[in-house]
């Protein structure tokens, strides 16, 4: 790789470290009756699979805290792998009752709740421990995106905010905007592909499963995406190009009922409020952790030069996304939300 690229430390650097969309569902409330009583057996949901070793990890912690600090009045049967539910099946079959839990990555449901995309947003900030600290449970963003939940019969119980995304490319780096021009870009979400728009490019919405053949298809010149999705799916072997940047970003949340958790009682409000505290904590802590220590490592040894562009690149890139933000804005409708969005993240 080229030793001139990024490398570790600017991985750090950039890092910071060295949504929802109900209406799909064609729902306004929930589909299910809330179990009488409270407690007992309930079925969690994702389509995340244990191969994602930066996220499954704090799934985990969520079941075990969940089950642990009930004092066995819930016991949680998790189903992964989208083998319960798919991707986009996850909220429908939360809200019809088909699971009590949810995992789910806010790329595939902020633009129902715009107010949500602000996480996502292109460099809102380049300081990860500032978007990190801005989902907090029990802080005020994370008040309000329940509050804004609540009407449609979900609650938000905690989650886990990606390093990064970058742009991943095969056949040359991007240093410049100009560089992304006529290139198809794979997004998993609305913002992300704003942001390719922004830039010149032309977003291609697929899953991450769907992104290796269609790169050796030549179908996509590339991938937005944070570098675990790049290592889970194999495609560090694929892609020969990293720019480093905060070209987006989102979270893995935990969702629940908000009639389910209500019928609850306290105990078991209590338990599954500490998993959702344990997801934010220490599922980002190994989230990091195995980004930083396995993840980079692979990609740099499969040789993908990561490149780091120079500050009048990085102005450059700014400038160009400006775009995203007041389309995002005009989507919102309220242009006073819009700003005490933005401001939460830069002042967290």
């Amino acid at each position: 790789m080229n030793r001139d690229g990024i490398g570790r430390r600017g991985f750090l650097a950039a890092a910071g470290l060295g949504g929802l969309g109900l209406a799909s569902a064609g729902l306004t409330g929930c589909g299910a009756p809330a179990r009488a009583g409270g407690g007992g057996e309930s079925t969690v949901a994702t389509y995340i699979p244990s191969s994602y070793d930066d996220l499954y990890p704090g799934i985990q912690k969520f079941v075990d805290v969940a089950t642990e600090r009930s004092k066995g009045r819930l016991s949680l049967d998790l189903f992964d792998s989208g083998s319960l539910l798919g991707a986009e099946q996850l909220l429908p079959g939360l809200l019809g009752g088909v699971a009590d839990v949810i995992f789910q990555t806010s790329s595939y449901v902020s633009s129902t709740y715009p107010v949500l995309g602000a996480m996502e947003l292109p460099f809102v900030t380049e300081d990860y421990g500032k978007l990190r600290r801005a989902i907090a449970p029990g802080e005020e963003p994370h008040e309000l995106i329940n509050r804004k939940l609540a009407p449609k019969g979900a609650r938000n119980l905690g989650g886990m905010p990606t390093t990064f995304e970058y742009l991943w490319t095969v056949d040359k780096p991007i240093r410049r905007p100009e560089d992304v021009r006529g290139m198809r870009l794979r997004v998993a979400g609305e913002i992300e592909g704003e942001t390719v728009k922004a830039l010149g490019g032309a977003p291609v919405t697929m899953g991450s499963a769907e992104v290796y053949e269609a790169i050796e298809r030549g179908t996509i010149d590339g991938l937005v995406s944070y570098i675990g999705t790049v290592v889970s799916r194999d495609l560090q072997t694929i892609v020969k190009y990293g720019t480093a940047g905060h070209f987006g970003a989102y979270t893995v949340d935990a969702y629940c009922r908000s009639d389910w958790y209500e019928q609850q009682d306290p105990v078991v409000r209590g338990a599954l409020d500490a998993a959702g505290e344990a997801l934010y904590r220490d599922g980002t802590e190994t989230m990091v952790k195995v980004h930083t220590e396995k993840y980079l490592p692979q990609v740099e040894k499969a040789g993908v030069e990561l490149v780091e562009p120079d500050e009048a690149g990085m102005a450059a890139f700014r400038k160009a996304v400006q775009p995203v933000y007041a389309r995002w804005e005009r989507r919102l409708g309220d242009a006073r939300t819009a700003s005490r969005a933005v401001e939460t993240i830069r002042k967290a």
